[in-house]
């Protein structure tokens, strides 16, 4: 095109702009209206949903040093079991206590370990409440490298603490029960509101009162390993039916379910010990009924499917409440899920601790959304390691996250999708 011609062209489209723009009038910045999207609050501008439709509770729960005469050299170890009765009544399971941290400038640096070695380090915690040789005792045994009272110390394994983060009891007359809690429930269909707590260092289940000043029942022999009615191997998570039968998730040393009936009794168990994945992308066994380390557990009221989380093999495998299988999908090629949960909505959800993101799913496996990252660690908010989730009646959710040793409450968002959400836990009798 020669410029002649470049530039009649060039004038006719400037005519025609001109008078298409008087004929369509331009909206202004109040006609426009927000495009549709996955915000978790619609019509949000800015943010990125860093906590997804949720807002971190800055301060909850309170430092163990505001207990009177507590020492304020110790703090939260890694902690394990989250359970919210209700908004003021919380139960948090940790093992033991850890010296307290406190938090230092970026790239401080530490010459006694090694002249290039800084704290923190890219914006991940230096310690691992959950892992190494000195940080969780007694269960590691002797594997435990560390020295009692100076690493570590076996102290308020159980409190209770309310909506404002206050420790408003302390179980610690139970401490010496204990040697590697790991997850906490009350049974939302148990009127007496009973408190269950899984101890898969000492191969067993335990049940206490309601005020914690009996301990009620004990499922499997204590200390003693095994794979019968009446022993288990490192047992891990507990689920309920409306009738009160229980699945135990069993677990770190034994591949099976245990069903038992509303009094406790064993009635059966499935599984069998898979092939482990043999590189960090190896899926791992992929035959069903096939376990390496069963490590969730969670059932649908309304069909009573069992679910379960099949961690080391990456994938969740689903039965009828007699083993027969009826599914399986996988969480992706690099996920470590620690625990499944399912609300009133029969949604399930799933904190993965490689990717530190809580994942939603349906009940035949569609993932339908996820959110979270490790943010700057040590502050509020990150999922360092989220071992168990709760949800209390108002919608609040609750995190135990063994890596970083805390407990984390997360409040509803204004305005926040209702499907967004975790929902709360089946209305029992309670």
């Amino acid at each position: 095109m020669n410029m002649k011609k470049y530039a009649l062209v060039a004038t006719i489209a400037t005519i025609v702009g001109l008078v298409l723009g008087r004929l369509v009038p331009v909206q202004s910045q109040a006609q426009l209206k927000p495009a549709t999207s996955w915000a978790a609050v619609p019509g949000e501008k800015g943010g990125e949903d860093v906590w997804g439709p949720y807002q971190v509770q800055i301060g909850w729960p309170q430092e163990l040093n505001a207990l009177p005469g507590h020492d304020p050299k110790w703090s939260w170890g890694s902690v394990e079991g989250i359970f919210a009765e209700s908004p003021d009544r919380v139960y948090i399971l940790q093992r033991g206590e850890l010296p307290y941290m406190p938090k230092r400038p970026v790239n401080t640096p530490i010459p006694q370990f090694a002249p290039s070695l800084s704290y923190p380090t890219n914006e991940v915690p230096f310690r691992n409440a959950s892992q190494g040789p000195v940080a969780a005792m007694p269960g590691e045994g002797a594997n435990y490298k560390g020295k009692e009272g100076v690493d570590a110390r076996w102290e308020h394994c159980l409190v209770v603490v309310n909506r404002q983060g206050k420790i408003i009891e302390e179980w610690t007359q139970w401490d010496k029960t204990f040697k590697r809690p790991h997850a906490v429930y009350v049974n939302p269909y148990d009127p007496d509101k009973a408190v269950w707590v899984v101890d898969d260092g000492r191969h067993a289940i335990f049940k206490f009162s309601h005020d914690g000043k009996k301990l009620l029942l004990t499922i499997g022999t204590p200390d003693v390993q095994g794979s019968d009615a009446t022993h288990y191997g490192r047992p891990t998570f507990l689920a309920w039916l409306p009738d009160s039968t229980m699945f135990l998730s069993d677990g770190y040393t034994n591949t099976r379910v245990v069903k038992f009936d509303k009094n406790g009794k064993y009635l059966l168990a499935w599984g069998e010990k898979g092939t482990p994945p043999k590189t960090p992308m190896d899926p791992g066994d992929t035959r069903p009924g096939y376990f390496n380390t069963v490590h969730g557990v969670a059932v649908d009221p309304v069909t009573r499917r069992v679910y379960v989380n099949d961690r080391a093999n990456r994938r969740c495998q689903v039965f009828d409440e007699n083993g027969k299988f009826l599914d399986q999908w996988s969480y992706g090629p690099i996920a470590q899920v620690y625990s499944l949960y399912m609300g009133v909505d029969r949604k399930l959800w799933a904190p993965d601790s490689r990717t530190w993101k809580l994942l939603k799913y349906d009940l035949e496996g569609h993932f339908l959304y996820g959110w979270g990252s490790l943010i700057d660690l040590p502050n509020p908010g990150g999922m360092f390691g989220v071992h168990e989730i709760s949800v209390d009646q108002e919608g609040d959710l609750y995190f135990a996250e063994v890596s970083m040793g805390r407990a984390q409450k997360f409040v509803p968002r204004k305005g926040a999708q209702p499907e967004m959400l975790v929902s709360p836990p089946p209305k029992g009798a309670w």
